[in-house]
Order: C-alpha cells, then sequence, then structure tokens
C-alpha cells in the first residue's frame, strides 16, 4: 500500500440490517461487514425497531469491516479519511437529551399506527390529506415522520414528560446515529440533513428550513428538532469509544437519495431501489415537479452547502422484498429468499394468478392504507411456483405503476419511452428473473451495475466529495457506471403485457377497502 492510498467509510443503516463498507479511492469495496437486527410487531400494522440494538448494530459492523479490510492488507486506520452515513428514512423516534435512552422504540417507516392521526387531521385541516402538499411535497399519511412524532407525543408519557421539560429530542435515524457518533450526551450534534427532512412532512421544500406554519398546526415544539444541513459537508469528528474516533462524519442522505447519488442520477434519470419495499425515483434537476398521478415530490441531493438543490419525484412501494420474506417466514414455501427465483422458473407463467402485497396498505400512486393483500386467480392447477411466480411479479407491476405515473407527471414523450433507462440497484436485483420481468412490464431495458450496493456507495460519495478525495466528474461518469453492467431487454410481446396489466389493475381495486378497523 502507498502513501497516497485513502479510503472513506460508508455507514449503511436499513429496515433489516446495518452494513459498514469501506471502498478505496476509485470506489471499490475493500471491507464490509453487515448484521440483522429484531422487527417488533406489537400488533398488527406495527412494526418497531430497538433503537440501541440499531447503535450496537452499528458499531459491530464498523469494528468487523475494519478488521476484515485490515486483514487484506489495507491500513485502513491511517487511510481512513472520512465517513458517510444513509439510513432507512421515515422511521421516528424521540430520546432523552440528558441520559441519552430512548423514550419508546422507533416507529418503523412502514408502520401504519397513525392512521387515526392522518383521518383526523384530513377532517380538521382545510385541503383534507393534501393540506402539507404546497409546503412539504408530501401528503397527510401513515408513511411521513410527522404523523408518527404526533402519535409518540400524544400517547407516550415518557415523551410528554421530556417534551415539557425540554429534555426530548426527535430525529429520524440518520439524526439518531451522528448524535451519538459526535458524543451523545457529551456534546453530540443534534442534526439531520436535507434529505430525511423532507421525509418528515415539516421542511419546506423551496427553503429547506423547517416550515413555522407546519409546526403550528401540528403544535410539533421547534426546540426538539434538528438542525437541517447539506448532504455533502464535514459534520463533526467520530467521539472517543467509537472504533473510528477522530474521523470526520462528512455525508448523510436517506437511503433513496444515496441511491440516486451512487448511480449517478442526473435530471431526466431514474432509479430503483429493491429492498424491503421499492423506490423509484426520477431526478428532476434544480425545479420542484408537482405531482398529479400519485407521486411525492421531495429532495433528490444537495451536495454542499452553497450547491444547488436537485429535486425528484418519488415513488414508494412499501412491500418488495418483504414479499418474498413473508413467502419464507410466513408461509415457509422456501428456505431462503434467493430460493424464490428457482421456484418462480419452474413454471412458466404465474397461471393467472395475482398477488398485491398490500400487508398494511398501498403507498404511490394508489395511497390506500385501508387496502390489504390479496391473492386471487387461484385454481385447482395453482401450485406454489404459481404463488412465487406472481410474488414477484408483484413487485415489478407495483414499479411500473409508479413509472408510468412518472412519465405523466414529468411529461415525457411517450413516443420516446424505448429511449428511457432504468437503473436499478438493491439486494434483490441478484434475482434475474425479477429484472427480465421488470423489463418485460415496462417495455424498456433495465441497467444493473457490478456494483448494487449503490445505497452505500452514494453514501461514500457524498462524504469523499466533501473532503476533497473525489470531484462531481468522477461520481457522474456514466462510462464508469455501466461497466460491467447487466442489461435485461424486454422480450415480452405487447397483446400479452397489456393483458397482464390490466389483470393487475384488477387484483389492486380488489385489495381496496379491507382494512380491518377493529385492530
Amino acid at each position: 500500500m502507498s502513501k497516497e492510498d485513502v479510503f472513506i467509510g460508508a455507514i449503511d443503516q436499513g429496515t433489516s440490517s446495518s452494513r459498514f463498507i469501506i471502498y478505496d479511492k476509485s470506489a471499490q469495496p475493500i471491507g464490509s461487514h453487515q448484521v440483522e437486527f429484531t422487527q417488533f410487531y406489537p400488533q398488527a400494522g406495527w412494526v418497531e425497531h430497538n433503537p440501541m440494538e440499531i447503535l450496537e448494530s452499528v458499531k459491530v459492523c464498523i469494528t468487523k469491516a475494519v478488521d476484515k479490510a485490515t486483514a487484506n492488507g489495507f491500513n485502513v486506520d491511517k487511510g481512513l479519511k472520512a465517513i458517510g452515513l444513509t439510513n432507512q428514512r421515515e422511521t421516528t423516534l424521540v430520546w432523552s437529551k440528558s441520559t441519552g435512552a430512548p423514550l419508546h422504540n422507533a416507529l418503523v417507516w412502514m408502520d401504519v399506527r397513525t392512521t387515526s392521526v392522518c383521518r383526523r387531521l384530513e377532517k380538521e385541516l382545510s385541503g383534507g390529506r393534501t393540506h402539507f402538499v404546497e409546503s412539504c411535497g408530501l401528503p397527510i399519511s401513515t408513511y411521513f415522520s410527522a404523523m408518527k412524532l404526533l402519535w409518540l407525543m400524544e400517547n407516550v408519557d415518557a415523551v410528554k414528560e421530556a417534551i415539557k421539560k425540554k429534555d426530548a429530542l426527535f430525529g429520524t435515524i440518520d439524526t439518531w446515529l451522528i448524535w451519538n457518533l459526535t458524543g451523545g450526551v457529551k456534546g453530540g450534534l443534534h442534526v439531520t440533513d436535507a434529505s430525511n427532512a423532507s421525509r418528515t412532512m415539516l421542511m419546506n421544500l423551496k427553503t429547506l428550513n423547517w416550515d413555522e406554519s407546519t409546526l403550528k398546526a401540528l403544535q410539533i415544539p421547534a426546540e426538539i428538532l434538528p438542525k437541517i444541513i447539506s448532504n455533502s459537508e464535514i459534520i463533526g469528528n467520530v467521539s472517543s469509544g467509537w472504533p473510528v474516533a477522530g474521523i470526520p462524519i462528512a455525508g448523510c442522505l436517506g437511503d433513496q437519495h444515496a441511491a440516486m447519488l451512487g448511480q449517478a442520477c442526473r435530471k431526466g434519470e431514474a432509479k430503483s431501489t429493491y429492498g424491503t419495499g421499492a423506490f423509484i425515483l426520477l431526478n428532476t434537476g434544480e425545479g420542484v415537479v408537482k405531482s398529479n398521478h400519485g407521486l411525492l415530490s421531495t429532495i433528490a441531493y444537495k451536495l454542499g452547502p452553497n450547491a444547488p438543490t436537485n429535486y425528484a419525484l418519488e415513488g414508494s412501494v412499501a412491500i418488495a422484498g418483504a414479499a418474498v420474506q413473508w413467502l419464507r417466514d410466513g408461509l415457509g414455501l422456501i428456505t431462503t429468499a434467493k430460493d424464490i427465483e428457482a421456484l418462480a422458473l419452474e413454471v412458466e407463467s404465474n397461471g393467472g394468478v395475482y398477488f398485491v402485497p398490500a400487508f398494511n396498505g398501498l403507498f404511490a400512486p394508489w395511497w390506500r392504507d385501508d387496502a390489504r393483500g390479496v391473492c386471487i386467480g387461484i385454481t385447482r392447477y395453482t401450485s406454489k411456483a404459481h404463488i412465487a411466480r406472481a410474488v414477484l411479479e408483484s413487485i415489478c407491476f407495483q414499479v411500473k405503476d409508479v413509472i408510468d405515473s412518472m412519465h405523466k407527471d414529468s411529461g415525457a414523450d411517450q413516443s420516446k419511452k424505448d429511449e428511457f433507462l432504468l437503473r436499478v440497484d438493491g439486494g434483490a436485483t441478484v434475482n434475474n428473473l425479477l429484472m427480465q420481468t421488470q423489463a418485460d412490464l415496462l417495455a424498456t431495458s433495465v441497467i444493473r451495475p457490478a456494483d448494487i450496493e449503490t445505497t452505500a456507495l452514494g453514501a461514500a460519495y457524498a462524504a469523499g466529495l466533501a473532503v476533497g478525495i473525489w470531484k462531481e466528474d468522477f461520481v457522474f461518469d456514466s462510462k464508469d457506471l455501466l461497466k460491467n453492467a447487466s442489461v435485461f431487454r424486454p422480450l415480452m410481446v405487447e397483446e400479452i403485457r397489456k393483458k397482464k396489466v390490466d389483470s393487475w389493475g384488477k387484483a389492486v381495486s380488489r385489495s381496496f377497502d379491507l382494512a380491518d378497523l377493529s385492530l
């Protein structure tokens, strides 16, 4: 190793696991470690995480990844120059400023316990569900952090008391990690970045500040909120007690925004990340584009305090890989998640079976929290292989619904649809059948890069840009991005595609108004 070798670390804190990946100056991974953590389901539709377990998982990942890279001959102790951070968005927690202890488990982004809060606000506020869209780009929904914060404020005595005593701090997972990484009760920094803040419903999309009228309407005290910063700047140094003490934290983005950066998405370019959910973002440039087709207006990224803000249209699919996990853990049809591809390939089609994974409702473009999962078209001919294939197809159908809405909102020329390329990433993209099905249903090419972990890569890029390791020309070099990429081109004939899409639409409509309101 030469003296000029430098490394950038990336914390990738996801919905089901935490990871730490170390990259060299060429943005190639040289060491990583991943740890899964517990998912808590206290009631139907409720999903929680233990913030302390998340914190410990991150510490273990950093320690193990550094050990692995060192064992491979890389002098990480001397060469590590900065750390970037990316996280599951919208997941919400409140903790004590004086003790550092969480006042309740974190409410996970897919948790729907706030349905009653949402319905109440829709009735009380002018404009109903769209009351805050003008300022934050988001509808009133169980998805977003503000609703979860309101539930905690109204239902958890420890949170009420801490706010009254001015001892409460609110944050999403990025805020919780940075506060602890930079000292916790001993001077920890209470910050969030613009991309995570844009998912709370509380930030004004144009000013990138907390919106005073929104805080007033929701009666949320401004003093519990973190400071909003850009995605690429030196935030602070890691404190003692961590295996990378003294290293600057220099980048922070919500996971989907990090994936956009990792996929080098400039204006007019889109990516879809396939994980627990699926998240599709289209970079719309330096202007906020309002959606008339069920999408969200949000931040893409802001690469420095004085850098221009890039915005995006987003469609979020709540259940993607989670449906495969359900086949494994709930029904026992497969032993491991990767087994689904072989099982689905045992049949040539879905056999007329359509599966809508509306376990906790449907997000974009439907926004139906009263929807619940359905599986229709079942006959005596139906086998578990048909079910498996229908589950995979459900992921692709949901992504197609979002992409179609993006084309409408962005004013894309439909005659040039074949020129549109969808960049994909995330763990589920190793499934070739899933990717081919996606290309077939979209009738457009799907590009899978050689490194599918673009979320962590985007966080590394943000940190590397802040400390001068990389320039934007390097990050946005599309030739390098597409090197060794796999390209899936559509093979399905239009007549079959249209029939399948029509059947999917009928299946989705049958999932509506099925929520058991007694739960």
